[in-house]
């Protein structure tokens, strides 16, 4: 194993966000100088990591300038971030930088407006480093889909960083910035997450405007925040989360405060708290260090007072059949607006071809292998005679596995797993078998299809690997605030 690029262990870049943003608040050091050190270890590392796709180090600058000339002015932060840079998802529109979505067919695009998610974090005083590296157009399991070359692990530069949101989690993990952004279909927050000793979160679906942000598979797609801690997470998670006109599958529902269960979760006491462990999850075959991090972790909840209970999910089984049929059926419909004939990428425009012909050639260019395999997938389950037998089915399959957890939820507060059945694998390994890479994400695909919410926390390093893993926690839809308090209960007590 290659020798793991790690964190300073001085200095601002070992702060935590929470930390950082109280010494900025209280004038100890300026957004300025917390900025720019987080761009000098971008510079120092990014080299080896491909963690991201584009540094905007003057408009970081520029919003850190910002937030130091209003504290010093004597105003109130703008959020309790203020100050505090961010790592951003290339799947996000911004003005002021290239979004990509990790594809040819988007190269060098320019977007005329900012994702709500964006306005909401530069209303927040939080200075955008950059944009990050994902699998393109977040389909993937490991940022090897990327038209701009795969992220590579901190813990080992051999092996991914997860997908598709592998980028945001190297970063966080390599000091490169405090907090991310991700977007999670079908658990592309919590696998890298998991693989990278990193917290993700996957919000209840609805609960985060998706407006602005490139759609994959739009009733799976949830944007999230990711840090390194618990509390950190929380805190971008209230900058973040709440209704948007401008989604029309935004939910006008009170979230209850992620941040004040987070706090009370780090006091270590989870009396009355019932965890469910779910059934399907204990499976032979898994990597034993990976399980035994997992039974470990079990053990620190019931120490906390938890009382846990086996719960039957029978239908989780199908999970993944079911998913690989809704997803690319929306991405045939998603990605069919890339035609090369309005922005992006443009092939064949010689005048000696017709407009079909500049479609057929720009998509053939500008999409990967994996984007063209699940738009065909997707094409072919909804065209006619095939649609009852495929999409059909599989919407009532998810159905099921949405009952499941309805079921669960009558008897537990909250569900827990492994996030991933191994811990990260060597890039390259999986490249031949995509029916392997769609195995990676057992675990978390289920949550996206039922719309619920999810957090991986991390549970230590494998016995066997000594590489990071992840304890998943689940709970119902808008009871966000339950991952919060059972996660900080868990990190506070792992230390």
């Amino acid at each position: 194993m290659n020798a793991p690029l790690t964190v300073p262990a001085e200095g601002l870049t070992s702060l935590t966000a929470a930390e950082l943003a109280e010494k900025i608040h209280s004038r100890q050091v300026t957004s300025r100088e917390v900025t720019q050190a987080f761009l000098d270890r971008i510079a120092e590392t990014d080299e080896q990591l491909n963690a991201f796709l584009h540094v905007g180090a003057e408009e970081a600058l520029a919003a850190a300038d910002a937030v130091d000339k209003a504290l010093d002015a004597g105003e109130q932060p703008a959020s309790a971030l203020a100050g505090v840079p961010l790592a951003l998802k290339d799947l996000f529109t911004t003005t002021d930088a290239p979004t990509t979505a990790a594809s040819k067919m988007l190269e060098g695009y320019r977007a005329p407006y900012d994702a709500t998610v964006t306005r909401k974090l530069r209303e927040a005083g939080i200075p955008i480093l950059g944009k990050t590296n994902l699998d393109e157009f977040a389909m993937g399991s490991s940022t090897e889909n990327s038209a701009y070359g795969p992220t590579r692990n901190p813990y080992d530069t051999t092996r991914t960083a997860g997908g598709s949101g592998g980028g945001t989690a190297a970063a966080l993990a390599a000091g490169q910035a405090p907090l991310g952004i991700g977007t999670d279909t079908g658990g592309s927050i919590r696998q890298p997450a998991a693989l990278t000793g990193t917290v993700g979160v996957k919000p209840t679906y609805g609960t985060v405007s998706r407006y602005g942000m490139i759609a994959c598979a739009s009733s799976l797609d949830q944007g999230g925040p990711t840090a390194r801690t618990v509390l950190d997470t929380a805190l971008l998670h209230e900058v973040i989360a709440g209704h948007d006109p401008f989604d029309g599958t935004s939910v006008d529902t009170q979230v209850p405060s992620v941040v004040e269960a987070a706090r009370e979760g780090a006091r270590g006491d989870l009396s009355g708290v019932k965890v469910g462990l779910i059934k399907q999850f204990e499976r032979d075959g898994w990597q034993p260090g990976v399980m035994e991090a997992y039974h470990k972790s079990v053990e620190t909840l019931r120490s906390l007072g938890a009382e846990t209970v086996e719960v039957d999910c029978p239908h989780f089984d199908d999970a993944l059949a079911a998913y690989y049929l809704i997803l690319p059926c929306e991405v045939s419909s998603n990605l069919a607006r890339f035609d090369g004939m309005r922005y992006g990428q443009r092939v064949g425009d010689d005048g000696t071809h017709s407009a079909d012909e500049v479609m057929a050639l720009t998509r053939a260019e500008g999409f990967g292998p994996e984007v063209k395999r699940r738009i065909i997938l997707g094409t072919y389950a909804l065209s006619v005679g095939y649609y009852d037998a495929y999409y059909l089915q599989a919407q009532r399959v998810r159905t099921l596995i949405a009952q499941d957890f309805a079921r669960a939820f009558e008897q537990v507060d909250v569900l827990v797993s492994p996030t991933t059945p191994t811990t990260a694998f060597k890039l390259g390994e999986k490249n031949d078998d995509p029916l392997a890479m769609y195995n990676f994400d057992l675990c978390t695909l289920p949550l996206n299809l039922a719309g619920l919410c999810g957090m991986s926390v991390p549970s230590g390093l494998a016995s066997d690997s000594q590489l990071p893993t992840g304890l998943q926690i689940m709970a119902p839809a808008f009871a966000d605030d339950r991952l919060y308090r059972v996660g900080a209960a868990y990190e506070a007590a792992r230390d």
